[in-house]
């Protein structure tokens, strides 16, 4: 994980909660090493509690979907549009007074690593089947991950086939019954990027970053299906190794889960950079789709260092932003110290942690995470290869195990919140 300033600066958020309680993973597995996004930990036996007793808490609000292991009715009505609700704590389904819980898979790659946008236009039977799969598992939002250079062929010139086929996935969506975090500017394969668009100074690049997300905000716009936008995965700022690099190494699992938005600060503040950054995108979006939800998935500095504060949801840069979305995986801490760091992106808008999975801390700490952390958080986004519980068990190694045990307990959470 690269060290960076980007979280100086920004107040502590406050609000009122008026209630309580309520990402396989974007990684790969190496022998014994899990690399997850840009975290890579040793795992051990010792770390896998098997057993199915799960202790759950009796929350009753969300949308009910289909019981964990059960195939998804293909009965359902149309979906309703999510938005914040109007006191900023937690989000709604238009028409329903009763508060909207997001419950979700990290859709990023296969089991084999090949990300979406590999084999949607080739298999799309497997698409189909994984959304299927996905809404069994009884979640109700699946994230998906979409590359500059699989969208623009040129500065000016869109990729129509793949465009074309997004909408068709948006289709999916609607007709499987999930939303979509729809996670944008993905450089994840670096022979994917494009040399033209390594090449652009940060004006240029931002021009090209505009014109992405205009012309996937067009394809988007009208479905209700869409639970939200989001710039950019783990944006950070200048400073760290390879500083003149857009794309912060080195790669994990082959992938680059973590980019610059800048690579010379030219005497401006981090504040000031990402302020600009985060107007310029959030505008290009609702100069087409003025509907949906804005956010933008950060690592949660204050879970790294002590009296890190959030940048991109500071009172300064964080404005245009409907909600905060984080990436918290657990570590082996007291749990108390955990919802601490929470705290700090209590910022008086809905809390997502849009990747979460038992890594550092193992499969009980998670889960008890997820169960307390309610009072802080409207939604968590575990991960999901295409691979289901049993044909991961079925592998009979360590990581398939893990991989199933916790693909059934995320399940068994995600069902308990919607009965």
């Amino acid at each position: 994980m690269v060290r960076s300033k980007e979280w100086e600066g920004g107040e502590r958020g406050r609000r009122r909660r008026k209630r309580g309680g309520r990402t396989g993973v974007r990684g790969f597995w190496q022998g014994e090493t899990v690399v997850v996004g840009n975290h890579s930990f040793q795992r051990r036996a010792k770390h896998l509690r098997l057993g199915f007793s799960v202790l759950l808490a009796a929350w009753s609000f969300g949308i009910a979907g289909s019981a964990p292991g059960e195939e998804p009715s293909k009965s359902h009505g149309p979906l309703p549009r999510i938005r914040p609700a109007d006191e900023k704590t937690h989000f709604v389904a238009e028409g329903s007074p009763r508060p909207f819980v997001a419950w979700g898979f990290n859709y990023d790659h296969d089991d084999a690593g090949r990300l979406i946008e590999d084999y949607w236009n080739t298999e799309w039977e497997t698409v189909a089947a994984d959304f299927r799969e996905m809404k069994a598992l009884g979640v109700n939002v699946v994230r998906v991950h979409l590359q500059v250079g699989r969208f623009l062929e040129t500065a000016d010139r869109p990729n129509e086939e793949n465009l074309k086929t997004l909408g068709r996935l948006v289709t999916l969506a609607e007709e499987t019954g999930l939303y979509l975090d729809v996670t944008g500017l993905g450089c994840y394969h670096k022979q994917d990027v494009p040399a033209w668009y390594d090449a652009l100074d940060e004006a240029g690049r931002w021009e090209v970053q505009v014109r992405f997300w205009k012309e996937v905000a067009q394809v988007c716009r009208r479905s209700d299906a869409i639970f939200c936008y989001d710039l950019m995965n783990e944006p950070v700022l200048t400073g760290g190794a390879n500083n003149t690099e857009w794309l912060v190494g080195p790669p994990l699992g082959g992938k680059y889960f973590v980019q610059r938005i800048t690579t010379d600060a030219r005497g401006r503040s981090d504040k000031e950079i990402a302020k600009a950054w985060v107007e310029k995108l959030t505008a290009a979006i609702r100069s087409i789709d003025d509907r949906h939800m804005i956010t933008v998935g950060v690592i949660p500095w204050a879970q790294v260092f002590n009296g890190a504060k959030p940048l991109f949801y500071s009172p300064e840069v964080g404005a245009p932003l409907d909600f905060a979305s984080i990436h918290f995986y657990p570590k082996k801490v007291p749990i108390e110290e955990s919802l601490e760091v929470l705290n700090v992106y209590e910022v008086g808008k809905p809390l997502v942690i849009e990747e979460i999975f038992p890594l550092d801390a193992g499969l009980d700490e998670t889960e008890e995470f997820i169960r307390r952390s309610g009072t802080h958080v409207d939604g968590w986004v575990s991960f999901y290869w295409g691979k289901t519980p049993e044909e991961n068990e079925k592998k009979g190694d360590l990581p398939g195990t893990i991989i199933a045990e916790w693909l059934r307990r995320f399940s068994n959470l995600a069902g308990a919140a919607s009965d």
